[in-house]
């Protein structure tokens, strides 16, 4: 039976969390459940939320700032789910890394960059520095949520669906009007012999699992933002990086264009990119270990020696328990149906986050968990997750948001482009766009120096899409995005105040042009 540890009348300081997750996770505590549960209330729980990353934290805690009662009930013993455990922190750090690497080989030799010919960082160092550092943001929600936001959960153990009101965990039952689930999602399998041998592994398992330095040739499968971000930071390593995609490299990124310039960038640095292509087997060495990957192309098949595969194919909604437990509704994909307010086809029930399908993004997670809360304290409220602004990591920043430039064809009669590098032929060889993180290259490489894109309607002189490749537009393309909702005019962008040298440069390209009448492409 599972030992049950009572936490409720202890105040633990962050370091002391610390100790407890490690011990949690692989000492002799392993198998104990944490309760902060407060007895003392006998009130009815509004909500069990059925899951504690992103989504049910966030969820809790605005119930709970709502006078709501809750209880997040989580099978790790931290809150905060797969993002700071093994998926999109772990993917930042890496990409730092990246574009680290990429300046430092980019001026290898010149002004006081040593020469990095030859130069092979270390994959499982940087690995090993992640998993060293990961506790420390667990340790932190974990004390925030009990002493900070008063929140009630269970930790390390696994809840069981009873009904549609009750959770059955470390051998409790716990009811509540409403059961909000917030299961996540996992890796897709790759599919073909030898996908399970040592040296083949996907986002999570590569930060449990990489106990060996990966020799000089990696290959990725898949073609997606996580295929890309992985295959950079492998390949800013040092290492031959192949990425093996079924059909097009970053289907994701709408404006071919700012695409065109990403792919391009990538080859530059030494990525190989084989579309059109796919996974037929991978071989085993004498150890057990991977040794070679069998491509199938359209030349045939190819052999490529190497003792590490990453595999990046999408993710897969963990929707099985509740299926079989409460018969909701599933789509194509695994994930499980709502409505505009996170409700399932049973009453009283809720999914949120990755569960409910793509994007399979942390504001979804954290932005669908606060809807429910808010639906099920009675507000009448509508989310659907469209129209928000993405991005993905290279070597570089990418963001972007609202309609690609063909897209904006399609709909509006007349359509104004205002961009950086200027569209001529030696375009790229102009320090243009110059700014954070990107003067070096300006002055040395420029045709590294990055790629910005501003998309307006003419008739209205709205800004209808934006795209940047770079760094530092990520925040700001979060604010962009609510002003175009509003509907953002060039003549109102080029009213704002900006900081010089920006990074998105779009502020000042707009002033250039709001002053006409009748607008034309920069």
């Amino acid at each position: 039976m599972t030992e049950v540890v009572n936490i409720r009348h202890e105040h633990a300081s962050i370091r002391e969390w610390e100790v407890r997750i490690e011990q949690l996770l692989e000492g002799s505590a392993r198998d104990a459940a944490v309760f902060n549960v407060n007895e003392d209330d006998d009130r009815e729980y509004d909500a069990i939320f059925l899951g504690g990353g992103g989504g049910g934290r966030f969820g809790a805690a605005y119930l709970r700032a709502m006078g709501g009662r809750q209880l997040i009930i989580e099978q790790w013993p931290f809150l905060g789910g797969s993002c700071p455990h093994n998926a999109c922190v772990p993917h930042h750090l890496f990409s730092e890394c990246a574009a680290e690497l990429m300046l430092q080989r980019t001026m290898s030799g010149r002004l006081w960059f040593r020469d990095m010919t030859d130069v092979r960082a270390s994959i499982k160092d940087v690995v090993d520095v992640f998993r060293r550092g990961r506790v420390g943001p667990h340790a932190i929600m974990n004390y925030q949520s009990k002493e900070q936001l008063d929140l009630e959960y269970v930790l390390n153990a696994r809840g069981t669906i009873i009904d549609a009101h009750t959770v059955e965990v470390a051998g409790r039952r716990f009811r509540a009007k409403n059961l909000v689930l917030g299961l996540g999602a996992r890796a897709q399998e790759l599919h073909c012999p030898g996908a399970d041998l040592k040296g083949v592994f996907n986002y999570a398992t590569l930060v449990e699992d990489l106990d060996y330095e990966p020799g000089d040739t990696v290959v990725v499968v898949g073609g997606s933002k996580t295929a890309v971000e992985y295959g950079c930071f492998f390949n800013a390593t040092g290492r031959r990086t192949i990425l093996v995609v079924r059909s097009q490299l970053l289907k994701t990124i709408t404006d071919d264009e700012t695409r065109g310039y990403v792919v391009d960038r990538m080859r530059d640095q030494g990525v190989e990119i084989l579309e059109g292509a796919l996974v037929d087997r991978i071989e085993a060495g004498a150890d057990g270990r991977a040794c070679a990957i069998h491509i199938k192309t359209s030349k045939g098949i190819e052999r490529i020696a190497t003792d590490f595969v990453f595999h990046a194919l999408g993710e897969t909604p963990n929707s099985e328990m509740p299926a079989a437990a409460l018969g909701v509704k599933l789509g194509a994909k695994n994930e499980v149906l709502v409505n505009s307010q996170l409700q399932t086809s049973v009453p009283n029930v809720y999914a949120i986050g990755d569960l409910i399908g793509g994007p399979m993004e942390m504001f979804k997670a954290r932005k669908s968990g606060v809807y429910a809360a808010r639906h099920i304290m009675g507000e009448a409220i509508e989310y659907q997750p469209k129209a928000w602004p993405d991005f993905l990591h290279t070597h570089y920043e990418v963001s972007w948001m609202g309609l690609s430039e063909q897209e904006a064809r399609a709909r509006y009669k007349d359509i104004i482009t205002i961009k950086m590098p200027p569209d001529t032929p030696d375009g790229l060889n102009v320090a243009l766009p110059a700014s954070d993180r990107t003067m070096l290259y300006a002055f040395l490489e420029p045709k590294m120096s990055g790629f910005q894109k501003l998309i307006l309607d003419a008739a209205t002189r709205r800004v209808v899409g934006a795209f940047h490749v770079g760094y530092g537009a990520k925040d700001a393309f979060q604010y962009l995005n609510h002003l175009m909702k509003q509907g953002l005019t060039i003549d109102q962008l080029g009213d704002m105040d900006e900081l010089f040298l920006n990074p998105t440069h779009f502020i000042q390209l707009a002033r250039l042009r709001a002053g006409n009448r009748t607008l034309r492409n920069l």
